[in-house]
């Protein structure tokens, strides 16, 4: 249903193609949209057979009604017959009649939605068509990140105040006023910064402005099912939103806390994402000049050779070599030297090294 990309995916349908990286999938609530689409058909095809079995029982009982008046007058006919048959049909109308109560019952209980939104009733709201319908340019991945980059650098003052908003009236009030932040990229700011919140635990902050996400991501769903400009269907959303059932409303909540679950997975993953980044980069760092890890190295030394590297000890390591197998002493040694645990000429080079210092500071 929903993107919460673009959101769902946040995400993120897709349109996906303007989602951010960071945002899982571009139509968070997709299969929940299906879902309501078919309960929807159903009740639709409920309501069209009741109104077609009524409009025949209707043409029925005024036929038989005139047929009755007319054997009645003319005292030709089943008389008898025919009164029957319209007090069934009598009795049928009645069943009807319930029948269609039950139905209007069931259509106002049903949570009010992207898909009903626009209905008559809802509000008072006339939404306007959009004058053309934007056709969107076929963006390499670069052109889309940097007008991403664009889009933010121009607007991360009003994005961030948006986002912390917490009135409905207010949020409706900003964006009518700044009518250029709805759209996908104000979504996809947003799951960012969510994400980033996160991770660093400022998870009640996170949640602040994952409602926002979710409002912003009805709104472009909404004009998306309508084919209406998203800036149309502003006053509609919150009208709604505000006077919701609490039928509607629970499934709003349950939309929010399954994003808020996405977003705490994401940080999950990314903050791991960033540890492994981390120790690799140490690890880089730590490569000797063969290109080994010398704590890798030295995990893998037999234990005596360890504590003569622990210890630093050179008598204990020229002992304990000389009881080793030749070939086993030559691997070991080599990956050593290869990872820096172990310098061969490392007297000489200190020496060079003094020298060179001292070099330096006599010119």
């Amino acid at each position: 249903m929903v993107d919460y990309s673009k959101w769902a995916n946040i995400e993120i349908s897709d349109d996906e193609d303007e989602t951010h990286p960071n945002i899982d999938t571009p139509s968070l609530f997709r299969w929940r949209h299906q879902a309501r689409v078919q309960r929807m058909t159903d009740q639709k095809v409920a309501i069209d057979e009741h109104n077609k079995k009524s409009s025949e029982h209707s043409k029925k009982l005024t036929e038989t009604s005139k047929k009755l008046a007319d054997a009645e007058r003319t005292g030709c006919g089943d008389v008898e017959g025919l009164r029957q048959a319209l007090n069934e049909l009598q009795k049928e109308e009645d069943a009807l009649k319930e029948a269609s109560k039950e139905l209007e019952k069931q259509e106002k209980k049903t949570p009010w939605n992207i898909d009903t939104i626009s209905k008559d009733g809802f509000a008072k709201t006339i939404i306007n068509k959009a004058p053309t319908k934007v056709v969107e340019e076929a963006l390499t991945d670069e052109e889309r990140e940097e007008r991403m980059k664009k889009f933010v650098k121009e607007n991360e003052k009003e994005l961030k105040h948006f986002g912390l908003l917490r009135r409905y009236e207010d949020s409706r009030a900003f964006l009518k006023a700044h009518n250029h932040l709805v759209c996908e990229h104000t979504a996809n700011y947003l799951v960012v910064w969510c994400i980033n919140l996160q991770m660093e635990q400022k998870t009640e902050l996170m949640s602040h402005v994952a409602h926002q996400v979710i409002c912003m991501q009805y709104i472009l769903e909404l004009a998306k099912q309508l084919e209406y400009d998203p800036r149309a269907c502003l006053d509609a959303f919150f009208t709604k939103i505000q006077v919701a059932e609490p039928e509607y409303k629970a499934t709003f909540d349950e939309e929010l806390n399954q994003f808020k679950e996405r977003i705490k997975k994401r940080a999950a993953e990314k903050y791991e994402d960033l540890l492994k980044e981390a120790e690799e980069e140490e690890r880089q760092q730590r490569l000797g000049p063969g290109g080994l890890d010398p704590v890798e190295v030295f995990e893998s030394l037999p234990d005596d050779l360890k504590t003569c590297f622990e210890t630093q000890n050179i008598p204990l390591l020229q002992e304990t070599i000389a009881k080793m197998d030749e070939d086993e002493v030559r691997y070991h040694m080599k990956r050593a030297v290869d990872s820096g645990l172990w310098i061969p000429d490392a007297k000489s080079m200190k020496n060079d090294t003094k020298s060179e210092e001292a070099t330096t500071e006599s010119a």
